[in-house]
């Protein structure tokens, strides 16, 4: 027997919905049909990704906004007419049987004519009277869409739509029998992005680990020196990373459990010099005065820059929640630049492709610290050069957008 395809993305998309929850979670806790797990997969991102223009859609043919469980159910089924190519009776069909299994008959009928009836060309045409038009089509939040126009101009379009590469392996040993599957070469050593990889027990072994092209890009610029700090380290790839340009790591992270994430992973990948302790980096702790010769503040942020694989960021994130997170950038920075031994670096970085979290905060932090000055970076991934730091946008990075600044500390003042 033929399962429904909207079935499972419905029970995960319906946590992120309803709970808030992040979608790498609600996957992990969501039994799945393991025959079927790429195709649902596939379709729990693909509607995030498109999701303001899916609701675009259904209002353009509904007179009123339907009920959440029949959104999800009318998201599942546009995201497989519209982007999976599937043919409009299998999707109506599976729609409407889900919606009866639901128990919620009584709008069976409404998904079945919304469904028979849509047309994406009359929908995109009215689209174009929209003032927001060009916002919804990329299915970006209108605040973040303007912000992105303010400070890239036409090229917003571009950063918004960007999807991901694919999956960044980096190897440290055995990378040859792998290389046989298709991947892209990325500018670093032994690191490569995978359309598709399937985790083996070259894992386990160290022999590889899964980190993020911006995570490495990081890495290649902050400097060897003798001690560093990874000021918010959770899950530990760049400590690991970095462990083999430092004769000892120390990682601080705020919750217990994430403290274990790096411990483990340090484990795996045989980083000895690597000690993990529970800490909040916003607060400051005289032990550690002037104790590195670097320290990392890869600090929390909005997150834009990594909305292809996490596109449920574009859901919950709202331009109110920037100053909150200024706050923390500022003060995680303040802190640990006391940390720094004199003649050492600070460096830091961000997820995010907006000013306001990347140059405007070093900027601000420059104007306070005449002890600081800014050092010149590079790194041979594309970037743009702001005023203070390297900027990686997601339409020439793999799909990854990310920031980084280093800034030297004097030794005569």
């Amino acid at each position: 027997m033929l399962s429904n395809p909207v079935y499972d993305p419905y029970q995960i998309l319906t946590k992120i919905y309803s709970a808030g929850a992040h979608v790498k979670q609600a996957i992990a806790d969501t039994y799945i049909e393991e025959i079927n797990r790429a195709r649902t997969v596939k379709i729990v991102y693909g509607v995030l990704e498109k999701d303001r223009y899916l609701e675009y859609c259904i209002h353009a043919y509904a007179e009123k906004s339907p009920k959440l469980a029949v959104r999800t159910i009318l998201k599942i089924a546009l995201y497989m007419l519209l982007y999976m190519d599937k043919k409009r009776y299998m999707v109506t069909d599976c729609a409407v049987s889900l919606c009866k299994k639901l128990g919620k008959a009584g709008a069976s009928g409404f998904i079945n004519a919304f469904l028979r009836r849509f047309d994406k060309a009359q929908v995109e045409e009215k689209l174009k009277a929209e003032k927001d038009g060009e916002s919804i089509l990329v299915s970006y939040p209108e605040f973040a869409y303007r912000m992105l126009k303010k400070e890239y101009g036409k090229r917003a379009e571009s950063i918004a739509a960007a999807q991901s590469a694919g999956l960044c392996v980096r190897f440290e040993k055995g990378e040859e029998r792998y290389l046989e599957k298709p991947h892209i070469k990325t500018p670093f050593d032994k690191a490569y992005v995978f359309p598709n990889f399937i985790r083996d027990e070259g894992f386990d072994r160290g022999d590889y680990t899964f980190q993020s092209v911006g995570s490495i890009a990081i890495c290649s610029v902050i400097k060897e020196g003798e001690t560093l700090l990874d000021a918010c380290a959770a899950p530990g790839g760049k400590s690991v990373l970095l462990s083999k340009k430092f004769s000892s790591v120390t990682a601080f992270e705020l919750h217990p459990h994430r403290v274990e994430l790096i411990r483990a992973y340090a484990s795996r990948m045989g980083a000895k010099n690597v000690v993990a302790e529970q800490r909040d980096s916003s607060v400051y702790c005289e032990n550690y005065r002037e104790k590195f010769s670097a320290v990392l503040c890869d600090v929390p942020c909005s997150g834009f820059g990594t909305v292809s694989e996490n596109p449920d960021i574009k859901l919950f994130k709202k331009e109110s929640d920037f100053a909150a997170l200024q706050k923390a950038q500022k003060g995680i920075l303040e802190t640990c630049s006391k940390y720094v031994k004199k003649g050492g670096n600070l460096y830091y970085s961000t997820c995010s492709i907006f000013e306001r979290e990347n140059d405007l905060v070093v900027e601000e932090f420059l104007k306070n610290h005449p002890e600081y000055e800014p050092c010149e970076v590079d790194c041979p991934l594309v970037h743009e050069k702001k005023k203070y730091g390297l900027q990686f946008l997601p339409d020439q990075a793999f799909g990854a957008g990310f920031f980084v600044a280093a800034l030297r500390r004097k030794e005569d003042v």
